[in-house]
Parts: structure tokens; C-alpha cells; sequence
């Protein structure tokens, strides 16, 4: 019978795995807190409490490290690390889920940091093509709200819609800059940053 997580839970499993995966340990409760952008450790515990209730994880009492992954499903030791594939970024339109809310995406373990959470995004248009980001291409995406200017991020607009553009901050707005000289910037006041590509995989059939 599968096991039912919920999406904080598969956060913190996603980021147990890929931390184990890179560094061969696992990470403290401080780094998950700070990973997910939680403030309580308490909370991290709790649901770290809960995976374990559901036999996902293992806990060594009085260990700073001491988290074992029991489902192997979440952890697969090669030389590649194994990332969500969420869905699908367009220009100006909602992240798509996928059909599969298991599938993952192989990628070089040198492409993310053990700091925070990454996952994989399929592109999904031709707003990106002068920065070599084809429609089809798989973008991964570490999860981060500290961005530079210039840096392609996926940008959620106060209308609900997510696009990914390179990121400008100007004096009273941000702009969103496609890399197609056919499209104009987005220009917005209230943008929430859910992340910054940090890899491209293109997929030759």
C-alpha cells in the first residue's frame, strides 16, 4: 500500500534524500528548518515524528545526524542524485502538475547545494530560446528567495500565474525579462521568487 504524504512531508523527505545523496549523511534539523524556510525546529520535529510513524524515516535519538531513510524508494545511492519532476513552467501560466507524483529526474549531484530543496520544471514555450532554454528542455530549479539581477528564476505574479524570466530589480517594480526579443518584459510590484535555475537538461530524441 503506498504511503500518503503530505506536501511539507514530501518536502523534507525530498530534501533528507538529496542531502544523503550529495554529502553521504544526513542533515541536521537546523538545515531542514533552514532548507524549507521553517523558523521552529519544533515543527521540523514534529514532522520528522510523523515520517517515522509512517516508516519512512528513522530517527537516532541524542544523534545530530542520526536520520535514516527505511523507504528506499526516496533514496537511490548512484552517482546521480534523483529530483522531483513537479510539472511544467510556460510563459505567463500556472506550474502544471504531472500526472506521476512520483517521478523523478536523475541529475549530476555538482548541479544543486545541500542548502535547500531542488526539483525539475519542463519548459514549456519559447519565452527563453536566446538563453538556449528550449521548449521541451528540463530546467532544475533550487529553491531559494535570494536572487541576483540577471539570474532565471521562477517568479510567481500576484495574479497566481508562474513564468520563468531572468530577474531585474528596479527602483520601484521588478522586471521580468524574457529571453526572446519578440515578448516584452513583465514588469510587477509583488513577486514571489520560488526558486532559481541552477541546471539545463536537454532530452535529444
Amino acid at each position: 500500500m503506498p504511503i500518503t504524504l503530505y506536501k511539507r512531508q514530501r518536502q523534507i523527505v525530498d530534501f533528507i534524500a538529496q542531502y544523503i545523496q550529495k554529502n553521504g549523511y544526513s542533515p541536521t534539523l537546523q538545515e531542514i528548518a533552514d532548507a524549507l524556510g521553517v523558523s521552529s525546529l519544533a515543527t521540523v520535529h514534529e514532522h520528522l515524528q510523523a515520517l517515522q510513524r509512517k516508516k519512512v524515516i528513522k530517527k537516532f535519538e541524542g544523534a545530530v545526524r542520526g536520520i535514516e531513510l527505511i523507504d528506499r524508494t526516496f533514496l537511490k545511492m548512484t552517482d546521480s542524485v534523483d529530483l522531483p519532476l513537479l510539472g511544467y513552467i510556460a510563459a505567463g501560466s500556472p506550474i502544471q502538475p504531472i500526472t506521476d507524483p512520483n517521478a523523478t529526474f536523475k541529475v549530476s549531484p555538482e548541479m544543486i547545494t545541500s542548502k535547500s530543496r531542488a526539483y525539475v520544471l519542463q519548459v514549456k514555450g519559447k519565452s527563453m530560446i536566446e538563453d538556449h532554454i528550449d521548449d521541451g528542455d528540463y530546467v532544475v530549479i533550487q529553491e531559494t528567495q535570494e536572487v541576483n539581477n540577471g539570474d532565471i528564476v521562477v517568479a510567481l505574479l500576484d495574479t497566481g500565474l508562474a513564468t520563468l524570466k531572468r530577474y531585474y530589480k528596479e527602483v520601484t517594480r521588478v522586471r521580468l525579462e524574457p529571453a526572446n526579443s519578440s515578448m516584452s518584459p513583465i514588469y510587477a510590484t509583488n513577486v514571489q521568487i520560488q526558486g532559481k535555475v541552477v541546471g539545463l537538461i536537454r532530452k535529444f530524441s
